[in-house]
């Protein structure tokens, strides 16, 4: 094992010093690819090792497989029903649940419309290796904000890990960029699922979502070139 730093490509089994025990009692989130081991913080898979403010750690590597985390939002299909409990495919080993009360003003007289197919923008209520995942359409004031059901207008796809976090980051402009080309509705899953549904037509949906995937191998500074050919294109075919 050797000690790393921020940006350090990291192995399994590494050491990150910078996080325990000298924040002393600064609160710190460990995300995906890092455990705590007695007052030292050790990855648990390759990749490279990212800080974001104030003191969020993670392991940033291009995986598909997702591991749910407890809080994340993700993005699902609903598969079955089983009496009162859904189950939602969301990309991890294992599917998660959904009860029919985990809707805002949802209850036994009440039952949200929810049918096998359904596109599910939810949160993680339970995430445990032990457990099976659970998930919520509702916050912690019993409010659905963004999170139930999709349209069925929409277009569901799939990306690595790295790009949802990527496009996620507060200083990636791609979002900002397309949405001065383009009207769109997002809902982005941290385990790899983007609902997306823009314009008029399916065309110009399809086009955004291009963008987005293109994204990944793309630097920052020819996002806006590349938001600007994707608007170009749109425009010849209207």
């Amino acid at each position: 094992m050797m000690d790393v730093k921020i940006d350090d490509v990291v192995m399994p089994g590494d050491i990150v010093k910078e996080i325990f025990p000298s924040k002393g009692k600064i609160k710190v989130i460990l995300g995906p690819g890092l455990r705590r081991d007695g007052e030292n913080v050790i990855t648990c898979k390759a990749g490279v090792l990212k800080r974001r403010d104030p003191f969020i750690y993670y392991v940033n590597s291009y995986e598909k497989r997702y591991v749910p985390n407890r809080g994340e939002s993700v993005v699902g299909i609903v598969t079955q029903k089983a009496g009162d409990i859904f189950k939602v495919d969301i990309g991890s080993s294992e599917q998660a649940s959904l009860s029919y009360l985990a809707f805002e003003g949802a209850s036994k007289r009440n039952r949200p419309d929810v049918q096998v197919g359904d596109v599910i923008y939810g949160k993680l209520l339970v995430a445990s290796k032990d457990m099976e995942p659970e998930l919520v359409c509702v916050d912690s004031f019993g409010k659905k904000g963004k999170l139930g059901v999709l349209s069925a207008d929409g277009m569901l796809f799939s990306c690595s890990l790295s790009l949802v976090r990527k496009i996620l980051n507060p200083k990636c402009p791609l979002l900002h960029l397309l949405a001065k080309e383009h009207k769109y509705e997002l809902a982005i899953g941290m385990n790899g699922k983007i609902w997306i549904k823009a314009g008029p037509s399916v065309e110009e949906t399809i086009a955004v979502a291009n963008a987005i995937l293109a994204a990944e191998f793309t630097p920052a500074n020819e996002l806006p070139a590349l938001c600007s050919k994707i608007a170009q294109i749109i425009f010849k075919t209207r």
